[in-house]
Parts: C-alpha cells; structure tokens; sequence
C-alpha cells in the first residue's frame, strides 16, 4: 500500500511540473542590451584647462563641458590681426598716392592740350608737345605700378584673413561641446593633463532609449517585420521576470553563424539574422544585461 501511494504521488507530481511548463510562455529570441556610445576625443594638443564631466552625470547635447588651453592661439589670432592693419593701412596710402598721381596727370594733361593748341598756331614746337606726353605716359606707368603694389596688397590681406580664420576654428576646437545627450559612461583625461588630436576624453550614451541586440532564425523572418511591437523579457530577481514593450527598428538582410555566446554547438551552426529592439529604458535596463523577446502575435494566438 505504501508503495503503491508512492508511485501515485510520483505520477501526480510528474503530471503537475508538466503541467506548468506547458503553462510558461517560452521566448522568441535572446540578446543583451546595447546603445550607441559616443566618445568624444580632443580636436587639438594642448593642456586640458578645464572639465566639467562626471561618471554617471547627464549632459545636454552642445553644452560645453570643458576648455583646452588656448592662449597661445589667440596671441596668434592677436598678431594676425594687427598684421592684417599694418597692410589695410598701407593699403590707404597706396590709393593715396594713386589719388595724387591722378591730380598730377590732370596738371600735366591740360598743359599738353595748351600746347597742342599752340603747335597749331605755330605758336610751340613739336618737341614742347613730346616733353608734356612723355610725361602723361611716365604718370600713367606710376599710376598702373601703384595699382599693382595695391593689388598685392589685398592679396596677402586675403591671405591674413584665410589664416585668421584658420586660427579661429582652433580657438573653437579648444572648446569640448557635448555632441549627444546623455549619461558620462566613462572619463578618461583630469584637468590639467595634455591631450592630442584623437585623444579620448570621455565617453556618453543616451540610455533613455536601449536597443536589444536578438538573433533570429529563418523560420522566425516572415513572423516579424520592421516597427513590429514586441514584449520585452528581463530578469526582475532569481526567480521571477519583469515585461517591458519594444519595437522592432532593424532587421539584417544578411545572415550569420550564430554568435560563439551561444554554447551548444547545434545552435553554433545555425545561420541567423541579426535584429535590433528598440525599448524605453525606466532606469532598470542595464548595458550588456539579457533579455528575451516574444513576438506579440503569437500571445494573441
């Protein structure tokens, strides 16, 4: 009798553990949870003179976090400047004497028409009338020297304000603006230290908005299509899930092995296709941490 109870009870529990695991909502698709992550590098050398940027801390997009030493570009920028006024103002001097040059032509162009006039009376000679257009033609060659020494002179102002303006996006470089919103994930440089061109100073994510890097099978493609809601599985403890919704935004049009993470080796050589689920992060989603999927169609059903 004892034994025969045993063997009940054996059989009840059986039924009833294959009872609840028809019961549970098996998932689609596995991943981990990634977000795109800008790190934001030094544009210029110099020494870092100033960081406002904290691990974990959120900025803005455009806000500037920080300066990087710039006093030798803007005594440059200073020198550039007063250069470019040593030119402008010899440039004025130029159009000056082009200005007096013109008077004098007007001087000695009315004296050649006098003589022209008196060459017809008989009453100056020729060689009179060749002395006044020799020297309407040594005035005109002054003038045209004068232009071209003016024309060199706005060129290399042109040349200044080309440099000027080199130094100015420099100067703007110096400044460490923010490109994205959102959380400090990593600081790299302190105040003080000396940067180059490439040089990682932090790095910031927007983790407001995760995205649930999955891997579907060929068979699971004509089930789900780009903007497809999906529920979202995370683990709420050891023992029980929490549910959060997401939106298909990415499907691959190329497939590949399933990645080395997955251990079995029947699933190692099964050919996949990655997908990306966009979910709204309240504050629990995690970089790197897994999740699940379950194609909401199939629940209805």
């Amino acid at each position: 009798m004892q034994r025969l109870i045993f063997i009940v009870l054996i059989l009840s529990y059986s039924i009833f553990v294959s009872s609840c695991r028809n019961g549970i909502r098996e998932s689609d698709a596995y991943g981990n949870f990634e977000t795109r992550e800008v790190t934001v590098s030094a544009q210029i050398q110099g020494e870092i003179h100033s960081l406002d940027v904290e691990e974990g801390s959120t900025i803005e997009e455009g806000r500037i976090v920080g300066y990087i030493d710039s006093s030798s570009l803007i005594l440059n920028r200073q020198q550039l400047a007063a250069q470019k006024k040593v030119i402008l103002a010899n440039c004025q001097n130029i159009l000056d004497q082009i200005e007096i040059q013109k008077e004098q032509r007007k001087v000695v162009l009315k004296e050649r028409n006098r003589i022209v006039r008196l060459v017809n009376d008989e009453a100056a000679t020729e060689q009179q009338l060749d002395e006044m257009e020799g020297k309407l033609r040594v005035i005109d060659k002054q003038i045209k020297s004068i232009k071209s020494k003016y024309t060199a002179a706005r060129m290399e102002t042109g040349v200044l304000d080309i440099r000027i303006s080199q130094v100015e996006e420099q100067i703007r470089k110096t400044r460490i603006r923010n490109p994205v919103t959102g959380t400090v994930l990593e600081q790299y440089v302190e105040p003080g230290e000396l940067v180059v061109p490439g040089k990682a100073i932090y790095k910031i994510a927007n983790l407001k908005e995760m995205d649930l890097r999955v891997y579907l099978s060929g068979a699971q493609l004509p089930q789900v299509k780009i903007g497809q809601e999906v529920t979202v599985v995370t683990d709420k403890n050891s023992k029980d899930n929490q549910e959060l919704k997401g939106k298909i935004i990415w499907i691959s049009s190329d497939f590949e092995f399933t990645p080395k993470i997955i251990q079995t080796k029947e699933e190692r050589v099964n050919m996949v296709y990655p997908a990306k689920v966009r979910v709204i992060n309240d504050g629990r989603l995690k970089i790197g941490m897994p999740g699940e999927i379950r194609f909401k169609q199939q629940e209805d059903k």
